[in-house]
């Protein structure tokens, strides 16, 4: 009976020892990481952003400009977040083929929002693509143009992908346009961008990048951007809001490393079997803004997931892949999307 007793105050203690060492346990790990979320920057975790409900709304047709070669273009609008977003859309001359036009989310690269205008930069890219006859949608992301909202930049804020998706939305709602048949391009940062939302949004057909950046994070640091037009303030000498928000949340997790938690959670490649669609990647290997590298890195992880891609590389072209490299460019695009949307 005494030797009972002797086991039942020892198997006793021992419980309340592991619970001792669980509570401390819990103590230990932050609060933020219990419920899987982080303090700051948790809205730019793919996990936050596969349970947020991206809506867009009905497209207001705002002014009619000059007909390209084949095609109409209107200045139009639609609601992302709240915010009007502006956006060139062009559409296809003659009779709508059965099921609607396939169409295109048209992603500008940086530039600065007080320099941005709608229907400058990009004319031959769109034109290109209008001309072989896909709607173009080629938004102005919050903050640029008469867009509202504020430009928070792509790397460090989930607003430019929601603007993005949003529009996607809202073209599905057109009668001309195949709801099931819509791809998304994007140069420069909105490759960050455009990868980000193809993991979350599967109604996106196909993916086009070009010159590209930013998709594991630890590239970040380990290739930087060497763009001149990127001032670190407003014109007025404040912070810029993309300037304030990167810093934020550096100072919240230290620089971009993927064995840290935050930094693995907003991670593109870490979550890239969540890729469904074909992705296709063109660079020049004498970008002097954003290195090769983005895209070759992102052209490995591609390969060892087993995803539909084309990589192309350049010679020449810089970071706009100018002629006589463009032409070629522009063609592969074309035959993509013509081939998956």
């Amino acid at each position: 009976m005494d030797g009972s007793r002797q086991h039942k105050r020892s198997l006793a203690a021992r419980l309340v020892l592991i619970a001792v060492l669980l509570g401390a346990l819990v103590i230990a790990v932050p609060a933020a990481a219990q419920d899987g979320g982080f303090e700051v920057g948790n809205d730019l975790t793919i996990a936050a952003l596969l349970e947020r409900e991206i809506t867009g709304s009905e497209i207001t047709f705002e002014q009619t400009l000059a007909n390209g070669p084949g095609y109409a273009q209107y200045i139009a609008s639609y609601i992302s977040e709240g915010n009007k977003i502006y956006g060139l859309l062009t559409v296809p001359s003659g009779e709508v083929p059965e099921g609607g036009f396939k169409a295109i989310v048209f992603n500008h690269g940086y530039i600065p929002p007080q320099y941005y205008r709608t229907t400058e930069r990009y004319v031959a890219y769109v034109g290109t693509l209008a001309s072989h006859g896909f709607v173009v949608f080629k938004i102005d992301l919050r903050g640029h143009g008469n867009s509202e909202g504020e430009p928070t930049g792509s790397y460090y804020s989930p607003a430019y992908t929601i603007d993005a998706i949003a529009a996607l939305k809202s073209l599905q709602t057109l009668d001309f346009v195949d709801p099931q048949g819509i791809g998304m391009w994007g140069h420069s940062m909105a490759g960050n961008l455009v990868l980000r939302a193809m993991l979350i949004e599967p109604d996106i057909k196909a993916g086009v990048i070009w010159a590209g950046a930013v998709y594991s994070y630890d590239d970040f640091v380990k290739y930087r951007i060497s763009d001149p037009s990127r001032a670190p303030s407003t014109n007025d000498g404040e912070e810029s809001p993309s300037r304030r928000r990167g810093r934020e949340i550096r100072e919240a997790y230290g620089q971009p490393d993927t064995a840290e938690p935050y930094w693995k959670a907003v991670s593109l490649t870490e979550h890239i079997d969540l890729l469904q669609s074909p992705l296709q990647l063109h660079h020049a290997v004498n970008d002097s803004v954003v290195n090769v590298g983005y895209s070759r890195d992102l052209a490995q992880v591609l390969v060892e997931h087993n995803k539909v891609y084309e990589f192309y590389e350049y010679a020449g072209g810089g970071h706009d892949i100018d002629s006589p490299y463009f032409e070629d460019a522009m063609e592969r695009t074309v035959v993509f999307f013509k081939k998956h949307l």
